[in-house]
């Protein structure tokens, strides 16, 4: 009963996504299965410190990354506030920990030559799929977009006439983001393939597979890694990437902070700030070439 008022608590007043929900019942599970296995003990309410600890040290033994495991605890650290909240305990056992140290991820995008070839190269066709994936690509690198908010669009949320969509971000937070004439052209060409599908079951959703049923996550990374491998050497080609381009090409050209922040859907300036870097060193180039005495 405590557990699912918890994820009731963080449903309707934190307004957490049903992914991120999905992804706390998960991992409290892990750990009420160690305190079972371990300690024999079936109230997490009596768990103290040390025991954390121990499945702490066995996530990392496992091979988690330590990105991975303090994610983990974050969700557990969560569900003691919660206890305390209702008082159902006294003392939050996770209170004094600390995270583990992770290292920063230098995020790489793509550079704005391999997009154009993506695009104007690459993504050509005229069958349903090959539409539907040059519409993916344009969504992700226009509008810099999540990839569980692509997934989740429905055709009420695209609007051709006003050139807009509405995103549902995180903690069900809505935006419109505008789309650009030629995201809005695609958009046109793909939803005339839609309605020639045989069969189709998700017929609110904007984005379905060739069966009619809505897109998944390993597709839509698909798309983007197949595509993307075929322009770019850069390690990593995902949707993440493509979002991480968006925001690094519009700071590039001068895009003001504040404006990305909301177009990204980040509650706070800071999570934008880390695509500054790479607008930084752009900056830096422009500096050395422009400046008279760059060259003394």
């Amino acid at each position: 009963m405590v557990f699912q008022a918890f994820l009731d608590y963080l449903l309707l007043e934190k307004n957490y996504s049903a992914l991120t929900l999905k992804a706390y019942q998960t991992d409290l599970g892990s750990f009420k299965r160690f305190v079972e296995d371990e300690y024999g003990d079936q109230n997490m309410a009596n768990v103290n410190y040390p025991q954390i600890r121990s499945w702490i040290v066995q996530l990392v033994e496992s091979g988690l990354t330590n990105r991975s495991v303090n994610r983990k605890v974050s969700a557990l650290s969560s569900y003691y506030k919660f206890l305390l909240k209702v008082g159902d305990i006294e003392v939050n056992p996770l209170a004094k920990h600390r995270a583990l140290k992770t290292s920063k991820k230098v995020q790489v995008p793509f550079s704005e030559a391999e997009v154009k070839t993506v695009l104007d190269d690459l993504a050509l066709g005229d069958d349903f799929e090959s539409v539907r994936n040059k519409f993916i690509i344009e969504l992700f690198y226009s509008t810099g977009i999540r990839r569980i908010e692509l997934i989740e669009l429905k055709l009420s949320s695209i609007d051709l006439k006003n050139k807009t969509l509405k995103v549902l971000g995180k903690r069900n937070k809505e935006r419109i983001v505008p789309l650009l004439n030629s995201v809005v052209q695609t958009a046109f060409l793909y939803l005339e393939k839609r309605t020639n599908l045989p069969n189709i079951s998700d017929n609110d959703m904007l984005f379905l597979t060739k069966k009619g049923v809505k897109i998944y996550e390993t597709l839509v990374y698909r798309i983007i890694n197949e595509y993307f491998s075929l322009a770019s050497s850069k390690v990593k080609k995902s949707p993440h990437i493509l979002r991480h381009s968006f925001a690094t090409h519009l700071l590039n050209q001068g895009a003001d902070l504040n404006a990305v922040k909301e177009l990204l859907g980040h509650s706070s300036l800071a999570a934008t700030q880390v695509y500054t870097h790479n607008s930084i060193a752009e900056l830096k180039k422009v500096h050395v070439n422009a400046h008279p005495r760059s060259k003394k």
